[in-house]
């Protein structure tokens, strides 16, 4: 009796967890948009990186206004790069 409990509670979280993963999974975010200083900016750049493999992560870093900016890009299987992230960091002024 005290097993059958353990197996439907565990079911029951399962089946939580589940639902959850599906409702998170479904959630899109909107692409970024390249901005002056971003390596695509203007297009994707002439020379492709070959020796990097697909998937690879390509860090970017460049001031615009009182920001640093950090861009996080990956490399996609064409070649081209995506921009998937992109923070801001203010420049301190003393």
């Amino acid at each position: 009796m005290v097993e059958s409990r353990r197996a439907l509670r565990f079911g029951r979280s399962l089946l939580l967890s589940a639902a959850v993963g599906l409702a998170l999974a479904s959630c899109t975010t909107p692409d970024l948009e390249p901005i002056p200083g971003s390596i695509t900016y203007g297009g994707q750049p002439r020379t492709k990186l070959t020796k990097s493999p697909v998937g690879s992560m390509v860090p970017h870093t460049f001031v615009s206004g009182n920001s640093f900016v950090k861009e996080t890009y990956i490399i996609q299987p064409d070649r081209s790069l995506k921009l998937v992230r992109r923070d801001y960091f203010d420049i301190p002024i003393d």
